[in-house]
């Protein structure tokens, strides 16, 4: 069997990103802050002119002492003081450069962070139910710090070299024979090319490194959130080791990517020994015959350490821009994904008036050759109340989803007040319609904020009138912190039936003119389920509403029954006509009514007396 570590071993993955159009996609964050980018690119070269001038005025405190060997040695208080000067300006022009540029830097985090959020919502629920969360996070934390990395290291370390070798090559050219010129600066260019090529040979291990650390989080992510099944089915050993296998993959790239950076780092302080020593024989051999001071000789020596040691890091610096290049590449990529569901050019909103709804021989399908919805057709009046009923798999949930535009029909279309939904903003569409879904996933926040959320700006008076409609205002009162309860990572500190209830509530409180409850009382029990029946009756009144239902004892008061099965309408009409036919709906409600007969029973037997 070949693991999911296995293929992206297998995988090349750097012969598809493109790291000048990734830096490119920066440009525009700089853009926002240009005054501050500028100022702090000339704080940066003020600290580089200060920098190359400490060994200058060295250089000459050193021959001022040997010009006076003969006479009465004098101190050059004016070149000590110029000495003091430029160091002290260097490390004020360093900092200046770092105060300036932070808010540059941050500010591209917080929107590169924003957008990309942004765009998740955008997707089309296709993606998110195709993702994994725990992988993308990963992804994403790593693509996002890769921009303050990237930035940050451009203008604390490429530039400033940059810099530095500019102005030490003018002065190498303007005072010395050009043969330190070129020896400096071929073996930079050696050390560069040495650099670069080990560098991309072992891009590789990062990439397989990143790709298993993302699937190794993914599968402890998965893990903890099924938590419950795992403890169900007593599979902890079963996921620690799919877990370490995926671990032990990214251990062997992890220790081959560290061994690969011993032969580079070795590498590259083998070529800078080399530039230096042969730059010092040229510089001791031009003091020997009378061409250079010993002056010279120590500002060549002191030019040649300030450009190598930052040179030594620019090796790493590069790794780590290579590497950080690759962790934006998968945010890149994320932002070019083109949302499958989008707005139309010339979408208008919504203008809602009765909230009438028409399904005209709409086709839909997830795959081509698995059609789920064929020629489905019906009309919601507006006031009327239509329900939904057939075995798992007919298709109901499927016309919630189409009418929220969660994806688009690919055969009729859908109307909503006699526009075409396709032809209409998204978010005018969903602002008209509420729904109480079968799996309700909360915020991890308090009772309030998740109620809250069907209309944020409502006063605290309509929270709580929405939470005593769905019957839970005095449930949420008994709680030892009340409205604040914090109901844990979607909701499992709640039951599914008060989390249903606090769905509902929430759906009340958006008050929108169309209404969709898919399965919304199956996780009440008897009881409550005939108190919020009550509620939801009150609710929709006068909206026009879609019940999905399982359970037909819940919709026996519907205006119009509708019956699905292999994604067809083949029975409608009211609860006591569809029973007169005889139909596919009679033989469900016989089935139906003989399980609760025998729950009841069952129950009597358990609980004599």
């Amino acid at each position: 069997m070949v693991t999911p570590g296995r293929i992206f071993a297998t995988e090349r993955v750097h012969g598809d990103r493109h790291d000048w159009r990734n830096l490119h996609q920066m440009l525009p964050y700089l853009w926002e802050f240009r005054g501050r980018a500028l100022l702090a690119l000339a704080a940066l070269v003020l600290a580089k002119f200060a920098n190359v001038g400490v060994p200058m005025v060295f250089k000459e405190i050193v021959d001022a002492f040997e010009g006076q060997q003969a006479q009465l040695l004098v101190l050059p208080v004016s070149l000590l003081l110029l000495y003091g000067a430029l160091k002290l300006s260097s490390s004020l022009f360093n900092e200046l450069r770092d105060v300036v540029f932070a808010r540059v830097r941050f500010r591209a985090m917080r929107r590169l962070s924003t957008r990309v959020l942004e765009h998740l919502h955008r997707l089309s629920l296709r993606y998110h139910l195709e993702r994994q969360s725990g992988a993308i996070s990963r992804d994403l934390e790593r693509g996002t710090r890769s921009v303050s990395t990237i930035l940050n290291y451009m203008v604390f370390s490429v530039i400033p070299v940059l810099v530095e070798f500019s102005l030490v090559a003018a002065v190498l050219l303007s005072k010395y024979a050009l043969v330190f010129t070129l020896v400096t600066f071929g073996t930079v260019l050696v050390y560069v090319a040495f650099t670069f090529a080990i560098t991309e040979w072992r891009m590789d291990y990062r990439h397989q490194m990143n790709k298993l650390d993302s699937h190794a989080n993914s599968q402890a992510f998965d893990s903890l959130l099924n938590y419950e099944t795992v403890k169900y089915f007593g599979n902890e050993p079963m996921e620690l080791e799919r877990y370490d296998t995926t671990l032990s993959q990214w251990e062997d790239y992890a220790v081959k990517s560290q061994s690969s950076m011993s032969l580079l780092n070795f590498g590259q302080g083998s070529i800078i020994a080399l530039g230096v020593t042969g730059i010092m024989f040229f510089a001791a051999q031009g003091v020997v015959v009378g061409h250079m001071s010993i002056g010279d000789l120590v500002l060549v020596n002191a030019l040649m350490l300030q450009l190598f040691i930052p040179l030594g890091f620019l090796g790493i610096v590069y790794r780590q821009i290579k590497y950080a290049l690759a962790d934006m590449d998968l945010v890149v990529k994320l932002l070019a994904r083109v949302p499958e569901v989008q707005d139309a050019p010339r979408a208008t909103a919504l203008r809602l008036s009765a909230g009438a709804v028409r399904f005209e021989q709409v086709n839909f399908d997830y795959q081509p050759d698995r059609p789920i919805l064929r020629e489905v057709d019906f009309a919601i009046a507006p006031g009327e109340k239509v329900a939904v009923v057939g075995h798992s798999g007919a298709g109901k949930s499927t016309l919630a989803r189409l009418l929220f535009r969660f994806y688009d029909v690919t055969g009729g279309r859908i109307l909503v007040d006699g526009q075409d939904i396709r032809d209409l903003t998204q978010q005018s569409l969903r602002a008209a319609i509420g729904i109480v879904p079968q799996d309700t996933v909360l915020f991890n926040d308090s009772i309030l904020y998740n109620i809250s959320y069907g209309r944020p700006d409502a006063l605290r008076e309509d929270i709580e009138r929405a939470a005593e409609l769905a019957h839970i205002r005095t449930f949420i009162e008994s709680l030892p912190n009340a409205w604040e309860t914090v109901v844990g990572e979607r909701g499992l500190k709640l039951s599914g039936g008060e989390k249903q209830r606090v769905a509902i509530a929430r759906a009340i409180l958006k008050q929108p003119r169309i209404l969709v409850f898919d399965e919304a009382t199956s996780s009440l029990d008897s009881r409550t389920e005939q108190a919020i029946q009550q509620t939801l009756a009150e609710v929709a009144a006068n909206h026009s509403t879609l019940v999905i239902a399982h359970r037909l004892s819940t919709i026996v008061d519907a205006d119009r029954i509708l019956v699905m099965d292999g994604g067809r309408i083949i029975e409608q009409g009211h609860h006591r006509g569809l029973l007169a036919a005889s139909g596919s709906y009679a033989k469900m409600w016989e089935l139906q009514l003989r399980e609760r007969e025998q729950q009841t029973a069952g129950g009597l037997i358990s609980h004599p007396g």
